[in-house]
């Protein structure tokens, strides 16, 4: 299972018009992933039908990794069994996302060109006994992709049962390919961003250890792993696999516009899995994909809450700053405790999701996924899930007009890909700061937005750079730009630290930037071997923090040596043979540039960003106890849930009702255990 010319403008428009449109219907979806190519009984897909529109479904996903089910065999496509059940679905009102499914390749495919087939570092062919093995980069499984894509959205194109094209699944995900073509098209893709060896030379330090280039054909792949091999080769090379990657979504986006202009767009994004990890946030600033997506997996879990804000993590760092709706297009049924899932699904309402679509319909019947659990049990008889579903749709059908929610966020957090690659020979790396940041905001019911510094308007009032080790020529000037305005930053340690081509800046670190910090990085301390000489007999990688005059303590592997050159010190480390000045700030123009040479960390960065939230203005989230979350959705409607196990009151002025439960409350009320609530006031 598991986002220039007149034609362009004209697509520009095409597109804001159809998000008018669709916005204007206010909708949430509840559905499954159902897949009826498992046998294609007729009768049986009749049966399931009249089960989901009892359960009160709106959607459903089909097509998902299954090629060859339209195309058996090259060239012979064969529709007409779906065709019914298109129909069948459209006759009871629910509506279809069609997935695309370009992966994985049928193996009919992969026997004509063996040159698809996936090849490990060591050179071995590796037959494609699992999913998404396959070469996406390779031309002839381009050309055959690209016209499945045109055949299939063409037949389904005017449907009326469909709502949207799946671009795709998963596309972070399946080993990488190392074999001669990809050599091949790795040199031409270097000769295109080097034009000459010597550049290239350059770039990739070859004067260390004799690995000096003559010419382009003595270009090796770099080993398979993150750290074996000199790190500005392995930079590149996944630039390139990204830009593969993205280059075939992008060109099957193209036939999807061309051949259905009015249909949406959506994919399950599962672009950082550590498989292949490619920078997503090209599509996700193109507009080009209409609906982001994801798995929405938080675990099984009803009592603990690290699922649930891991999963919703997903969601922030593949919407990126879209305002278009979000759709989980798989929710998680599995083994997951009764009303876990209908927990996690109204936490999603709170990012912007406006689909939960559970995977999987049917329990299993073969394959690698045979013992994974749905809705029905593999005889067919629903289950608690299929019920549990049912209750999610009749509660989101009586609050959808006010939903999809759109986020305020006056917060951005930058998200970097070349930083989180270059960020592996780090202890930590940039996702688990950026998530730590983002973590942050969800504590305190705040919006906040994943995004990426070149393609953003940085309309926020508090950007936050975790541990960007990349910084860029562009990137750089727009931070520069920023804080000369007025704006307020926070940089963690890692950040800055190489440029392009992954070297270590040899000017002042951080690198571009060390005026707008009013710093110098030196080296950094390794903690466990500086605890030997600490004043507070501290072991392992315990550190004291000491912010306007309160002692935090810490653990870090490493800290930053700070040089001030017109900051001021605002934090300290005190536990070791001396202060260590460890948080800074700096008037730069307008605006201010603070320093943290620590990872971002919830006990280093609170108290700061309380402080912040005030001096700046930012609006705060609803007050509420702790084990609720919550947010404004408009004047005079608040969605609140309580992901703990002992009830809660709301504090509350006047009279309220419940549109959930159709209660009605004056004064103070009360949330049971694991329960949403959504309020009008009046």
């Amino acid at each position: 299972m598991k986002i220039r010319n007149l034609v362009g403008i004209k697509s520009l428009i095409l597109v804001v018009s159809l998000f008018c449109v669709v916005r204007g219907n206010a909708q949430l979806y509840v559905g499954a992933n159902y897949h009826p190519h498992d046998d294609k009984n007729i009768e049986k897909i009749k049966n399931d039908i009249e089960l989901m529109k009892a359960a009160g479904f709106t959607c459903v996903r089909m097509g998902h990794l299954a090629w060859d089910v339209y195309e058996p065999a090259e060239g012979q496509f064969d529709f007409a069994w779906f065709d019914k059940v298109m129909d069948l679905m459209n006759e009871a009102g629910i509506k279809v996302i069609l997935d695309i499914a370009i992966r994985p390749a049928p193996i009919w495919l992969h026997q004509k060109f063996p040159s698809i087939d996936v090849v490990d570092a060591n050179g071995n062919v590796r037959y494609p006994n699992h999913r998404y093995m396959d070469d996406v980069g390779d031309p002839n499984y381009q050309e055959y992709a690209l016209r499945y894509t045109d055949v299939l959205t063409k037949h389904y194109a005017g449907h009326p049962a469909l709502l949207a094209f799946g671009i795709d699944n998963e596309s972070g995900d399946g080993p990488i390919s190392y074999s001669e073509t990809v050599r091949q098209r790795f040199i031409d893709w270097l000769k295109e961003r080097y034009g000459n060896i010597d550049k290239l030379n350059s770039a990739w330090a070859t004067q260390r250890w004799s690995r000096r280039l003559n010419q382009f054909n003595e270009v090796g792949l770099p080993a398979e792993g993150a750290k074996n091999g000199a790190p500005e080769k392995i930079l590149d090379f996944r630039r390139f696999v990204s830009d593969e990657v993205n280059g075939i979504l992008f060109k099957v986006l193209e036939v999807v516009n061309t051949n259905a202009p009015n249909a949406l767009t959506n994919t399950n994004a599962w672009y950082y899995s550590q498989m292949k990890y490619i920078d997503y946030s090209e599509i996700a600033y193109s507009g080009k994909m209409t609906r982001q997506g994801c798995g929405f997996y938080p675990g099984n879990s009803l009592t603990s809450n690290w699922g649930v804000m891991g999963a919703l993590f997903g969601i922030s760092r593949i919407q990126f700053e879209s305002t278009n709706p979000f759709w989980c297009n798989e929710s998680t049924t599995m083994t997951a405790v009764p009303n876990s899932i209908r927990k996690s699904a109204y936490a999603t309402l709170l990012y912007g999701n406006q689909m939960v679509c559970g995977w999987t319909w049917q329990s299993m019947w073969a394959g690698e996924e045979q013992y994974l659990q749905g809705m029905l049990d593999w005889d067919g008889m629903p289950n608690r899930k299929y019920d549990e579903y049912m209750q999610i749709a009749s509660e989101f059908k009586k609050i959808e007009k006010f939903f999809p929610y759109q986020l305020k966020a006056e917060v951005g957090l930058a998200f970097s890909f070349p930083g989180q690659i270059a960020s592996n020979s780090f202890p930590e790396q940039h996702d688990s700061q950026l998530q730590a940041c983002w973590n942050l905001f969800y504590r305190r019911n705040m919006d906040s937005r994943v995004l990426e510094i070149s393609k953003s308007k940085l309309d926020y009032k508090l950007l936050i750079v975790p541990g960007v080790t990349v910084m860029d020529t562009i990137t750089a000037a727009k931070i520069r730009t920023y804080v000369k305005d007025g704006g307020t930053i926070i940089m963690t340690s890692n950040s800055a630290i190489v440029d392009t081509s992954g070297q270590v800046f040899v000017t002042t670190r951080p690198g571009m930037l060390n005026d707008v910090f009013g710093i110098r990085l030196g080296g950094y301390e390794e903690t466990e071997s500086m605890n030997e000489i600490s004043r507070k007999a501290y072991k392992g990688q315990k550190l004291e923090f000491v912010y306007n005059g309160k002692p935090l303590d810490t653990e870090t592997a490493r800290f930053d040596l700070i040089d001030l050159k017109g900051a001021e010190v605002i934090g300290r480390l005190t536990s070791l043979d001396k202060d260590y000045p460890i948080m800074t700030v700096n008037k730069y123009g307008k605006g201010r540039a603070i320093y943290i040479g620590l990872p971002a960390k919830g006990e280093v960065l609170g108290a700061l960003l309380d402080d912040l939230i005030i001096e700046l203005g930012i609006e705060k989230g609803p007050v509420v106890p702790a084990g609720i979350m919550a947010r404004q959705i408009d004047k005079n409607h608040f969605l609140y849930l309580n992901v703990s196990g002992e009830p809660k009151e709301i504090q509350m002025n006047g009279k309220s009702k419940s549109l959930l439960f159709d209660k009605e409350y004056t004064g103070n009320f009360t949330i049971a255990p694991y329960e949403p609530e959504f309020i009008e006031v009046k």
